[in-house]
């Protein structure tokens, strides 16, 4: 028997935002198209000048002779809003950062075919790379005498004793044979977009400004991470790192570190249970901002804003009622910081004060992830001038280039528009909010809905939800590639954030704890998709059903509790967490925090949270699109759920996308090609159109 909502129990869905008005003339535009995705760019990496008077960004470009993603490095003069390229060539550019007097730039580039740090002299337009290293260098940090550039890199472990004891023969010359075994002997030996991981170490380098051979000053079987802080007399570096024996085992636990820049010599700063991370020395160094995280075993905890008080050997905390999660501080001068923070589907910037002052600077940070509407973006501050430098982002439009100062209601300069060239051209779905109350048990959810293009409000549409992975992410008010795709199709597409979700407070991401996916996030989409029936807007003989990782499972779990939808496509789904937890790269982690105990201890909550648990009821044909290489939600997953669908001969397709990780979309192709299966396994299934 179907396990199916009612009529009745949506009846307690609620209205909170009228619908615009929906009238639209005939557009001469065009719509938005498969080969658009090609077209569109955005801004990344931001970073202003100490001075405020430049700001170099990554300038992201989807390539469609080599389908990937060209970064280019673009500077633009703050007081002009002159705009040029500083590196746009056939390399790729990434981590920009200025020195302390704003007069050079250091980045990484594989111009000479490795990566390497670079740094470019802004006065004479001078360019050398200042290290010849093996590997690829990242988190960049200058010292505050602009003498030295710190930086962590990956470093080979030794090999063990059982490595070494295997005997290997010579092989003949000219031989051809197959290629060696592996020897996997690590806890974490695997990540989603590597595979196997090579037994190496992060550690933290330094290297002369001026070029020469980089220092190693991290050692030992643990990784080291940034961002590096330096002491203001540029005599020592703070990181975070758990190097307790155990830490691979240890997964919401790491301490601030400071290692002396001359001796190498260790000393741990921080011991509190959970993890510190994020340092930020003060200007005047009397003070090290940094975040503290809860490694309570539990799947969802806030990011703290700590202050430690060098002089005083006191800590406190920043915000402390704030019950949303702080990322990114950074000092806007001695007595402020600035952190970025999602709230209510929105990404912003503010102040926060010694004094525990706060407010916010902006609400429109993000654009950095185009084929999904996920919360993203990032910034950089200008302490010398007070401004801050960030990722600028609407519905209709990637992510631009910004400049604003740090003032409450100040009003920002966009410097860019990036996709002007193409989505000035196109007639794109309009966004719309909306908020109503769950059927399962009233709790408030925020979404929104897209208009295709030339909406007639007399007609009723063939209605899509499309589903956030996650589940601790969320959606918001930002362009979406595969959206507007999908309602340039003629689809009204919904999406929502659903409980569980972030950007509004620990109590509500907690409320999928132990129910992830279930009857109560299907509650969440349902009465949200019968609050559009009832606006006169979705059709109800035409209803449809997707979503990615999460929203796979969510798409997954749906189509076994209702017969609702006219079909389903469901990307890089887990169908069996029993199976799934110990496969997948995320098992240290996600069993502690998500279940109660081992699958072999816990067997039915496994099964009860699995979709494949209901699988029995499912008549909804059923696409599935997985990467071939996912080590997240691997294949097997998919191809569970598949051979059960072909069992009980229910119509499936499985979309298997050769050498594709969990980021099944990373390559502009595929983002086209997920959504072009999507629609024409979904145009299949139309009634009455």
């Amino acid at each position: 028997m179907l396990r199916t909502l009612t009529a009745t129990m949506v009846a307690t869905a609620l209205l909170l935002s009228a619908p615009p008005a929906f009238a639209q003339a005939e557009s001469s535009k065009s719509k938005f198209s498969a080969e658009d995705v090609f077209a569109l760019e955005y801004a990344n990496d931001v970073s202003i000048a100490p001075n405020g008077k430049h700001i170099v960004y990554v300038r992201q470009q989807f390539d469609e002779m080599t389908d990937s993603t060209k970064r280019s490095l673009w500077l633009i003069d703050v007081a002009s809003g002159q705009h040029t390229p500083l590196f746009a060539d056939n390399a790729s550019y990434g981590n920009p950062t200025w020195s302390g007097d704003s007069t050079r730039l250091a980045f990484t580039s594989n111009r000479g075919g490795k990566n390497q740090i670079h740094v470019y002299w802004l006065a004479t337009q001078t360019l050398a790379a200042v290290t010849a290293v093996n590997a690829s260098p990242s988190q960049l940090s200058w010292s505050p005498d602009g003498r030295y550039i710190a930086f962590t890199m990956n470093q080979d472990a030794p090999k063990t004793d059982f490595a070494k004891s295997v005997y290997t023969p010579k092989k003949p010359k000219g031989a051809t044979w197959a290629a060696a075994p592996i020897i996997v002997e690590r806890t974490y030996y695997q990540r989603d977009g590597q595979g196997v991981l090579p037994s190496q170490y992060r550690q933290v380098f330094v290297v002369p400004s001026d070029g020469g051979n980089a220092r190693q000053l991290t050692t030992g079987a643990y990784n080291h991470n940034g961002p590096l802080a330096w002491r203001r007399d540029s005599s020592a570096l703070i990181f975070s790192a758990n190097r307790n024996d155990n830490w691979e085992y240890q997964t919401g636990e790491s301490d601030l570190w400071e290692v002396q820049l001359q001796s190498a010599e260790l000393t741990q700063l921080t011991d509190r249970a959970g993890a510190e991370f994020a340092p930020a020395m003060s200007l005047d160094g009397n003070n090290l901002a940094y975040l503290w995280r809860s490694s309570e075993p539990e799947p969802y905890h806030n990011n703290k804003l700590q202050i430690h008080n060098f002089r005083t050997a006191q800590s406190r905390t920043l915000q402390a009622q704030l019950d949303r999660s702080l990322e990114q501080p950074k000092w806007l001068n001695e007595s402020q910081l600035t952190v970025q923070y999602t709230d209510r589907a929105h990404t912003k910037v503010a102040v926060v004060g010694l004094n525990d002052d706060f407010y916010d600077v902006t609400d429109s940070l993000g654009g950095t992830y185009i084929s999904r509407p996920y919360l993203s973006g990032m910034y950089s501050v200008a302490p010398t001038s007070g401004q801050i430098a960030f990722t600028h982002a609407t519905a209709y439009r990637p992510a631009d280039v910004a400049v604003i100062t740090a003032e409450a209601n100040a009003q920002a300069r966009v410097l860019t528009d990036l996709n002007a060239d193409v989505l000035d051209y196109r007639e794109l779905a309009s966004v719309n909010p909306i908020r109503y109350r769950s059927s399962f048990d009233g709790t408030e959810i925020e979404g929104w809905y897209m208009l295709p293009p030339n909406y007639d409000p007399n007609k009723r549409y063939p209605t899509m939800v499309e589903i956030h992975g996650g589940p601790h992410l969320a959606y918001g008010p930002v362009f979406a590639a595969e959206h507007q795709r999908y309602a340039a199709e003629g689809f009204v597409v919904f999406y929502n954030n659903y409980r569980g979700s972030t950007s509004y407070g620990k109590d509500f991401a907690m409320l999928l704890d132990g129910f992830y996916s279930s009857e109560r996030d299907f509650a969440d989409h349902m009465s949200g998709l019968d609050q559009l029936i009832e606006m006169g807007i979705a059709d109800p003989d035409n209803l449809f059903i997707a979503g990615g990782s999460a929203g796979g499972i969510a798409t997954a779990f749906a189509v076994g509790l209702t017969d609702r939808f006219n079909a389903a496509a469901a990307t890089n789904p887990v169908i069996n967490w029993i199976s799934k937890t110990l496969t997948a790269d995320s098992y240290l982690g996600q069993i502690r925090n998500q279940f109660p105990g081992m699958p072999w201890q816990q067997l039915e909550h496994y099964w009860n949270r699995s979709p494949l648990s209901v699988v029995e009821n499912v008549t909804t044909p059923t696409l599935l699109f997985t990467g071939e290489k996912d080590r997240r939600t691997p294949i097997s997953e998919t191809e569970q759920f598949y051979q059960a669908l072909q069992l009980k001969q229910v119509d499936t397709a499985m979309v298997r996308v050769p050498d594709a990780y969990h980021g099944v979309t990373a390559r502009p192709s595929r983002i086209i090609a997920k959504v072009e299966h999507t629609v024409a396994w979904f145009k299949r299934y139309l009634k009455n159109q």
